[in-house]
């Protein structure tokens, strides 16, 4: 008989990256992990959603938190405010659409980590390439000059 391969909980996960287990954490991870490359504002939403009243400032402090740990990625477009993501460790790049905002993910260009090797590194040790493709997404290239 087979046992069943343990999945690690979340609660788990935040142990292993030496973080304290409070609602407000596990909330907000699940909520990064499920939404699709969420603000602040729509990260503390689906917190409140789960557990009812936290603070804009709580919300801050454990995005800082987890994505120090490593559990989340915080990315920045240029202009845009900053974004939040589940998906760590792969080193994937971002596509975002100038006119709505929308931000998508992209596998590497090539290869692995960090999937572009610049003509001169300088001495870097190299271990990650953050690449943003800008442009329309495909409904703001159906309708182009409205803002949607």
């Amino acid at each position: 008989m087979n046992a069943s391969p343990y999945i690690p909980t979340t609660a788990d996960e935040l142990r292993g990256a030496g973080l304290r287990v409070t609602a407000v954490r596990v909330a907000l991870l699940d909520t990064v992990r499920t939404g699709d490359h969420l603000g602040v504002d729509g990260v503390a939403s689906g917190v409140r959603a789960r557990v009812g009243h936290v603070s804009l400032q709580a919300v801050y402090e454990a995005l800082h938190a987890l994505t120090a740990a490593g559990l989340v990625r915080r990315i920045e477009p240029a202009g845009r405010p900053p974004r939040y993501e589940g998906r760590v460790g792969d080193n994937h790049h971002h596509l975002v659409c100038r006119s709505c905002g929308v931000v998508a993910d992209v596998d590497c260009a090539v290869g692995e980590a960090p999937c572009l090797v610049p003509s001169d590194d300088r001495g870097f040790s190299l271990d990650e390439a953050e690449v943003i493709y800008w442009g329309l997404c495909a409904e703001c290239s159906a309708h182009p000059g409205e803002r949607l």
